[in-house]
């Protein structure tokens, strides 16, 4: 009868440090199932990229292009300056930190550009080019927490070619969107 008290008891101790982050903490130290959970918690978000916030608004203008979406796009562009604005780089090392600012403001630049031209996706398309490479820059030089693709199409700009960074190896390309959305290859594979 002790036991199943017990395990009632433990049951719900977990439960509510499941369902209350601010609580979690508190609860660490009432039995060994919540100290998990802490640790685990912990871990996951110490995992997590300092750039997490800026890769992910940048794969949502990928999908959004692939997908030959003009507004969405701008939504995500303009999220994306949001991030790179907001991004806090006490957590960076100098090293760090100097491949940050080398690369932010002109990565701003071009996420400005993508967000005010709602209409006028060739032209989003063009600056997406030049923010892929910042992108990329940046994922190398700090990390982005996640496995990522490196991904070329060698038809886009007559030809010419450009490489953009996927979240998965199939590939939906963002420069020809619809016409042509599996046009392209893994170039790199990016830890």
């Amino acid at each position: 009868m002790k036991n199943i008290i017990f395990s009632m008891a433990a049951s719900i101790l977990f439960l509510a440090a499941c369902n209350n982050e601010t609580k979690k903490n508190e609860a660490t130290s009432s039995t060994d199932s919540t100290s998990v959970t802490a640790v685990d918690t912990t871990s996951k978000s110490q995992q997590k990229s300092p750039i997490h916030n800026i890769v992910s608004a940048y794969l949502q203008l990928k999908n959004a292009l692939a997908k030959d979406n003009d507004k969405d796009a701008a939504s995500s562009g303009k999220a994306l300056e949001t991030a790179l604005a907001g991004f806090d780089k006490s957590s960076l090392t100098a090293d760090k930190v100097k491949i940050y600012d080398d690369i932010a403001g002109d990565a701003k630049e071009h996420a400005v550009h993508i967000g005010a031209n709602v209409g006028n996706i060739k032209h989003q398309r063009e600056h997406f080019e030049t923010l892929s490479q910042d992108i990329y820059d940046l994922v190398k030089g700090i990390g982005a927490g996640q496995k990522l693709y490196v991904d070329h199409c060698p038809m886009y700009n007559e030809n010419k070619g450009a490489n953009w960074i996927s979240e998965s190896k199939e590939i939906s390309n963002p420069y020809l969107g619809q016409s042509m959305p599996t046009c392209g290859t893994v170039k790199e594979e990016l830890q």
